[in-house]
């Protein structure tokens, strides 16, 4: 998608029932989007018939082939869908699932279409957490994934970003969504940050700080140390091709 907007593009969004995923799906049709995938786990459906709904549980790989061989074409491709149990590493089970929809759904719905990104030159938008930077007190899980999930999305700007494709993390700070509800503190809307969220992609920008207390990191950002050494080991693995 080259830092294009969304208008007459074709958009799929995990996790799109609810939270920042459906109103990524609102945003994308209100600044054009000719068809918007909403994957959700359970049936969806929406009055805009640009709205495709598709059964899609990011952990089952036989639903994400399954959708990935419906779509024919697509430009925006944005992992949204996550999980969050509040814990402190003491049950591996928990752990696991943590891992199995945040990393590693990520990673499979992301393999399955990257044939499509590349086709498009499109762009693939991970939605993170500033836990991915430092931990939230008791959701050690929680922040260990979306940690890794960063590690993978860096990895894939590194890959894809040489077939054309950008590659999105969006590091957000708190969203007022059910995923949230318990904790007691200042969230953001979640139909600001999905504009935030745009208006990043359409920017062309790595990393995306859709609110107000993410955005305080925003300004270092691009010059700090990890973007740095972001950098330093793309300009290594590019010294090897």
């Amino acid at each position: 998608m080259q830092a294009e907007p969304i208008a007459e593009r074709t958009v799929l969004v995990t996790g799109a029932n609810r939270g920042i995923g459906r109103a990524l799906v609102e945003a994308a049709l209100r600044r054009g989007a000719r068809r918007v995938y909403a994957a959700t786990r359970q049936p969806f459906t929406h009055p805009d018939a640009r709205v495709r709904p598709v059964l899609l549980d990011v952990t089952d790989q036989a639903q994400i082939d399954a959708v990935a061989e419906q779509v024919e074409e697509l430009d925006l491709l944005v992992n949204n869908a996550g999980l969050a149990i509040f814990d402190e590493l003491g049950d591996r089970e928990v752990l696991a699932q943590h891992l199995g929809v945040n990393f590693f759904g990520t990673h499979a719905v992301t393999q399955a279409f990257t044939p499509h990104l590349t086709r498009s030159r499109g762009a693939l938008v991970n939605v993170l957490s500033l836990a991915a930077l430092a931990a939230v007190p008791g959701m050690a899980g929680y922040s260990a994934s979306k940690a890794a999930a960063f590690a993978l999305t860096q990895t894939l700007r590194l890959q894809l970003g040489a077939q054309g494709v950008r590659v999105h993390a969006v590091l957000a700070g708190p969203v007022d969504t059910d995923m949230s509800r318990d904790l007691d503190i200042p969230k953001a809307a979640p139909s600001a940050v999905a504009e935030a969220i745009l208006d990043g992609v359409a920017a062309g920008d790595d990393e995306i700080f859709p609110d107000p207390l993410s955005a305080t990191l925003s300004r270092g950002w691009p010059t700090g140390p990890v973007k740095l050494l972001e950098r330093g080991n793309a300009a290594l693995a590019a010294g090897r091709r």
